[in-house]
């Protein structure tokens, strides 16, 4: 990407680093790509089956962003199973619809969550819907470890304003959905492999160094405005734009222009075998056989009813 010569005054670096801490550089930048999923949506595929196992625990991330068609989203994600993932809906706009085959059902809106963990099995659905014109958010996926691929089903649905912001340096403000961030720890808990989930807006000229334990993976995806991300003096990075970090201490980041926002995940990596066919993801070749052999022949659903967590 070509640099766009902004000759925009940075301030200095507000979190200061200590000699012994190392700035994670910027081991892969790509651009999110067109697909299709669901009944016709047409999204864009931040990273999925083709990067695997790059940003392990993470399995896949889109982002449903309507654009100037939100109508495009009408046709939704019809009945479909899950086993051995979790999946994560954020909104920004607009509503979605949903219901599972225990007779769950429930309606999430701009800045609510639902993590929904599928283990043994769930066949669920999710309807878009616009509102006041509007429609967009993203869906993540993260994988289970062998050990709770058929654990029991669960949800956790979180309204918007129960998601705590922060802002831990002057022009930086985070909404934190789970981890920690500046001290802030988000909503969502007790998630099998403890990742971090953030939405992160800097003010032009704003600058940070974010904190990431040793050893997680870490990545980013662009939302919004340009700036940088890993190595402060790196190219412009801008909206749908996917950043892979190499092993450090610290992410850097710094807006260039407008209001630059990403989404920051990261999360300790499982290291196990990745056998994926469409929603159901296993660890052999083996496993995922038997699921398609029990969605199709209706054993599927272990449970009869997913867990739903008091307070969300």
């Amino acid at each position: 990407m070509e640099n766009p010569g902004f000759n925009t005054k940075i301030h200095t670096i507000i979190i200061p680093l200590s000699c012994m801490e190392q700035v994670r550089g910027t081991r892969e930048v790509f651009s999110a790509h067109e697909t299709i999923e669901g009944a016709g949506v047409r999204l864009h595929r931040a990273f999925g089956y083709g990067q695997v196992p790059l940003f392990d625990p993470f399995l896949m991330l889109d982002d449903f962003r309507a654009g100037n068609d939100p109508a495009a989203y009408l046709p939704g994600f019809p009945w479909h199973p899950h086993r051995g993932i979790e999946t994560v809906t954020y909104m920004l706009d607009g509503k979605v619809e949903h219901g599972d085959s225990m007779g769950n059902s429930g309606v999430i809106g701009a800045g609510d969550i639902q993590w929904m963990t599928a283990g043994s099995g769930i066949i669920h659905q999710e309807m878009p819907k616009p509102v006041n014109g509007l429609m967009g958010g993203f869906q993540l996926w993260v994988n289970l470890p062998k050990s709770h691929k058929m654990m029991r089903p669960r949800y956790q649905e979180i309204k918007a304003g129960k998601v705590p912001t922060t802002a831990p340096a002057p022009g930086v403000s985070v909404r934190v959905i789970s981890g920690e961030f500046g001290g802030v720890r988000g909503p969502v808990e007790d998630i099998i492999t403890a990742p971090s989930y953030a939405d992160v807006s800097m003010e032009e000229g704003a600058e940070i160094a974010i904190p990431v334990a040793r050893g997680d993976m870490a990545a980013a995806y662009v939302i919004g405005g340009t700036g940088t991300l890993g190595s402060l003096s790196g190219s412009p990075v801008e909206n749908r734009d996917v950043l892979l970090f190499g092993d450090g201490d610290v992410v850097n980041a710094a807006s260039l222009h407008g209001t630059f926002r990403f989404l920051l995940i990261t999360g300790r990596p499982i290291g196990e075998p990745v056998a994926w066919g469409g929603p159901i993801v296993m660890n052999t070749q083996d496993e995922l056989r038997q699921a398609i052999f029990e969605y199709r022949t209706g054993t599927f659903i272990k449970e009869k009813q997913a867990i739903r967590p008091e307070g969300g």
